[in-house]
């Protein structure tokens, strides 16, 4: 059952414009009750429902029914249903390429989306072809255990260190991050990755195979496999972050130095029936004020320019130099050879 709670002020704000509008302060909610559905990761819903759904519920007078799963999973159901009645569906970018090249979303109209000029560059870039928009920013990182770990780990190269044989999890090759594994592991090995299509990454992952004890497709599984000792330490985005270290207080997290970044899209399915309240959720996505409170909320480093954080409240999330200073991973490549890098993954790591 959704959760009723009192509207942000903030929000109220931004949303004018978005329902039919009055001379009093410029939206009141139209009369006939829409349904919007949202495909999304699910990670921290009791606060999403707070903090995002909810507000948009009252002021659209719609409502929102999420249907939550990893990318992967989420991405398998809407490409293999053409009656799909998802209208929005958050995806990596990895996802989202390949959404986009089988045909399966709406080309957006950016005139309907008024936030997206003050998108930061890199994110109004990705706009700009109209296939989706980037609401956040997201790195990998290293959180660990610093009573169990045994060594201080100070870089991705130190989790090859034989002293954490049987210690540490990292995503799955079929998550947002895997693919960012992969690279990492060819920069253990110094190797630029597109020169050799990931033979030595593969090498690597090999010799870290001992200090594997799970390559996880949910984050939220990490929860209690720090909380029962079954690892010490994983490599993790930073978006869950928060969920970890409130399960596990004494968890430290920080990103080293050549992490990868990953932008989560929305994206309209071309087939949905409420697009027009899609476009409004999209918009109200991207806003200032509504990342502002995602980001304290839900550890997601906005998209828009105007959103500013204290270096604490930036701490655990891809915003300021960390942002500036992460590689990309160029899914142009990976993406056509991705089947393959599955089934080495599959043999070198999952037999």
């Amino acid at each position: 059952m959704k959760k009723r709670v009192a509207l942000f002020l903030s929000v109220m704000i931004l949303l004018t414009g978005c329902g039919t509008t009055n001379a009093n302060n410029g939206t009141v909610a139209s009369t006939e009750k829409q349904t919007l559905i949202l495909s999304t990761f699910g990670l921290s819903a009791d606060i999403s429902e707070e903090k995002v759904y909810s507000p948009f519920e009252s002021l659209n007078n719609c409502d929102i029914v999420t249907d939550t799963g990893t990318a992967a999973e989420r991405y398998t159901k809407l490409s293999s249903d053409p009656d799909s009645t998802v209208d929005v569906i958050e995806l990596s970018q990895a996802l989202t390429a390949q959404g986009i090249s089988a045909g399966l979303f709406e080309k957006l109209d950016l005139s309907k989306l008024t936030n997206v000029s003050d998108m930061i560059d890199v994110a109004k870039t990705f706009a700009g072809d109209g296939n989706g928009v980037a609401y956040t920013i997201n790195s990998m990182g290293i959180i660990y255990n610093p009573a169990t770990v045994g060594l201080e780990i100070k870089s991705f190269d130190d989790l090859w260190n034989a002293v954490l044989k049987g210690k540490i999890a990292i995503p799955d090759i079929t998550t947002t991050f895997g693919p960012a594994m992969v690279y990492i592991a060819s920069d253990h090995k110094g190797v630029n990755i597109k020169t050799d299509n990931g033979t030595a990454a593969f090498k690597a992952l090999s010799e870290l195979k001992p200090n594997i004890v799970k390559t996880y497709t949910k984050s939220s599984d990490l929860v209690n496999m720090f909380t029962s000792g079954e690892v010490t330490a994983a490599i993790v985005g930073d978006f869950a972050v928060p969920v970890l270290m409130k399960a596990n207080p004494n968890l430290v997290y920080f990103t080293p130095k050549g992490t990868y970044a990953n932008f989560n899209i929305l994206s309209v399915n071309k087939n949905s029936k409420h697009k027009d309240l899609a476009y409004k959720y999209i918009n109200y996505r991207i806003s200032s004020e509504l990342q502002t409170i995602t980001g304290l909320a839900l550890n997601e480093a906005p998209t828009n320019k105007k959103v500013t954080f204290t270096a604490a409240e930036a701490a655990n999330m891809t915003y300021g130099d960390v942002a500036a200073n992460a590689k990309a991973v160029d899914y142009s490549f990976v993406n056509p050879i991705l089947n393959s890098w599955v089934d080495q993954w599959n043999r070198t790591l999952n037999n």
